[in-house]
């Protein structure tokens, strides 16, 4: 063989398997996934999108006592409820028997200033109270988005998410200086670690909570936000391996939990 044609052939072999080498990280698997419908008034624990839901809010919130008795608490803020109305682009005539609910939050502050309310997902303890439980989010995440209802103040929305070495990363979802509902979407960046080279490559981020600031110069003694339908866009391609159970951490602890047992 001519030596330039053996170059030919050694260059094809090696695109060839530099082309199998890295073919895992050009794969994708874009999906679009509903992470909670904002939906249930009691949640089932076990549901994955429905969850209970902590509600809290920052210092000048407003707390109304009785005057005759001040440490009787009459009515606080923020307060939560379910109310059977959604965005019509999500469902505009729901099937019978069947009520769509979104999750309201009527909030009240005594002054204005940099308040905020946190809306945070959570899980039962065993005495029954809240407790924060952040949510897991599946595979790589591209992008999230959720249905707000605004009242034309000038607040905005923020998201934090968690990755794996533990910093949080605010996503800016932007101002809710709006009227009625509207889809808001935020762009998760590339720097954000979400895999590892080791096994379990994945190390998926967490969402913490939802954040609403109201702006210093803007009202703040009543006012209503309503949350309908988090979405993520995420890439869910993992290629297989001989063995790939034993990466997976659940299958690792029940494997473990076995092995301890016997």
């Amino acid at each position: 063989m001519k030596k330039g044609g053996f170059l030919l052939l050694s260059l094809f072999l090696f695109f060839l398997l530099a082309d199998s080498a890295f073919s895992d990280e050009i794969t994708e698997n874009l999906q679009s996934i509903l992470i909670e419908k904002f939906d249930n008034p009691n949640p089932d624990p076990e549901a994955k999108d429905e969850r209970p839901w902590i509600v809290q809010a920052s210092k000048f919130r407003t707390i109304v006592r009785d005057p005759n008795d001040p440490e009787k608490i009459v009515e606080e803020f923020p307060k939560v409820a379910y109310v059977a109305s959604i965005a019509q682009a999500l469902h505009r005539e729901p099937p019978e028997g069947v009520t769509y609910r979104s999750l309201g939050i009527h909030g009240r502050f005594d002054r204005k200033a940099d308040n905020f309310i946190e809306l945070i997902p959570a899980k039962k303890a065993e005495d029954g109270s809240l407790v924060p439980n952040p949510i897991l989010l599946p595979g790589r995440v591209k992008n999230m988005d959720i249905w707000i209802w605004g009242s034309n103040y000038d607040y905005y929305l923020e998201a934090h998410l968690l990755d794996y070495r533990g910093i949080n990363h605010v996503m800016k979802f932007g101002s809710i200086k709006y009227k009625g509902w509207k889809n808001l979407r935020v762009n998760v960046p590339r720097g954000i670690p979400q895999a590892v080279v080791y096994a379990p490559n994945l190390k998926g981020l967490k969402l913490v909570k939802f954040v609403i600031w109201t702006k210093p110069g803007e009202r703040v003694e009543d006012f209503r936000v309503y949350f309908d339908e988090f979405k993520i866009f995420t890439d869910m391609f993992e290629s297989l391996f001989d063995g790939e159970d034993l990466a997976n951490p659940k299958k690792i602890d029940q494997l473990w939990s076995e092995t301890a047992s016997n």
